[in-house]
């Protein structure tokens, strides 16, 4: 069995450790869904890099709707996926799929996160160094996007939840940090995750509205409350595309509830643990922060200027004190598979707007990964 390497929770804002706000579990596990409600995203050339792995076993770490894992099950028909996710309305699907004639012990579900995964490889007997090829494909899915009441769409109102478990665990909703921030922290919350400069304008605007005694728990009113408080006309994304005003406030709530950069920063960790010597991964990444850590654990550059991301006590790289281990995570295990980032062509664009902003990296393991588990004594 594997042991975690810990990545100590005090990366997380401050107030979280002294006003821990216990939210019952509820899981909201859907009807069943529909074969396919969720276009993949760079498919073809994920599969392309996936199907040359020295192997038969893959994890799908974020399966989704499984569009990436039937592509992958179609082009070799002797492979054998592990899917995972965190959403349990996913995780439903991965399991009605496993059920199937076509996929029946070809397609494995696990329900967690990137950081259950030293758990799951107890579980299924899996050794290290194991697996022919890992998939990331980072962010919401459609499905969520789609669905109000999952509280991640702007243009759909709902209750402000994002929690991609469904609450399965417990844990913050973005209504509970609107709610009980204190201004200075909201500032980081959207400064960091969001990358918004008008961090300080949006959480004036909703200590404002806290102490004009609204209660925010819709995403209609969160958006409205951003949308007021800048007032200053459509705004355009990095790509000179139109976007809302609350979008980037939504993506930095969405990623301070899940904890997503640690995930994502762990995950990697731990694909260079799980993958053996060849081992391929892919990762589709979907905006800066989750692209900047793939690229600095591909290049071995996991600690240097991680300060640049963000500041210290909110780095998405956590805090490691083994000199040992941080020299050990500057000499890289990997090669990339290309020379330059592989965006979608004009014409997937066409057929999928969300893949606008998608960016994927492909990945060779060419050598042991530094020991950062130990076989547990257990």
């Amino acid at each position: 069995m594997l042991k975690r390497l810990l990545i100590p929770t005090r990366i997380r804002l401050d107030y979280l450790r002294h006003n821990t706000i216990k939210v019952a579990a509820k899981a909201t596990v859907a009807s069943p869904l529909p074969a396919a409600p969720h276009v993949p995203v760079l498919c073809d050339k994920a599969i392309e890099y996936l199907k040359e792995a020295p192997g038969r076993t893959f994890f799908d770490m974020t399966f989704g709707a499984g569009g990436h894992t039937r592509r992958l099950l179609e082009a070799l028909p002797d492979a054998k996926v592990y899917a995972l996710d965190r959403d349990p309305v996913a995780h439903q699907l991965a399991q009605e799929l496993s059920e199937t004639a076509e996929y029946k012990g070809r397609i494995i579900p696990l329900l967690g996160k990137f950081s259950d995964i030293p758990r799951f490889f107890g579980e299924q007997s899996l050794a290290k160094n194991s697996i022919a090829g890992i998939l990331f494909d980072f962010g919401c899915s459609s499905m969520q996007f789609d669905e109000a009441e999952r509280g991640f769409s702007i243009s759909h109102d709902g209750p402000l939840d994002m929690r991609m478990d469904g609450g399965r665990s417990g844990g913050l909703t973005a209504a509970d940090v609107v709610a009980k921030a204190e201004e200075g922290d909201l500032v980081k919350i959207l400064r960091i995750y969001g990358e918004e400069k008008a961090a300080k304008k949006i959480a004036r605007a909703i200590v404002d509205a806290r102490n004009g005694m609204i209660k925010i728990e819709t995403t209609r009113q969160l958006a409205n409350i951003v949308e007021d408080a800048l007032a200053s006309g459509p705004r355009k994304d990095k790509l000179q595309r139109p976007a809302h005003s609350a979008t980037k406030a939504f993506q930095a709530l969405r990623i301070f509830v899940n904890n997503e950069l640690n995930e994502i920063n762990y995950a990697m960790l731990l694909a260079n643990e799980m993958l053996r010597l060849d081992g391929r991964l892919v990762t589709i990444t979907f905006h800066s922060l989750e692209d900047t850590i793939v690229k600095r654990h591909i290049a071995g550059n996991v600690t240097a200027g991680a300060a640049n991301l963000m500041p210290l006590k909110y780095s998405s790289h956590g805090l490691i004190d083994d000199p040992e281990m941080l020299q050990s995570l500057s000499e890289t295990n990997w090669r990339q598979l290309h020379r330059h980032v592989i965006v979608p062509d004009p014409a997937e664009v066409a057929r999928n707007s969300r893949s606008r902003s998608a960016k994927l990296r492909a990945a060779v393991k060419i050598s042991a990964p530094p020991e950062i588990y130990e076989e547990s004594t257990e």
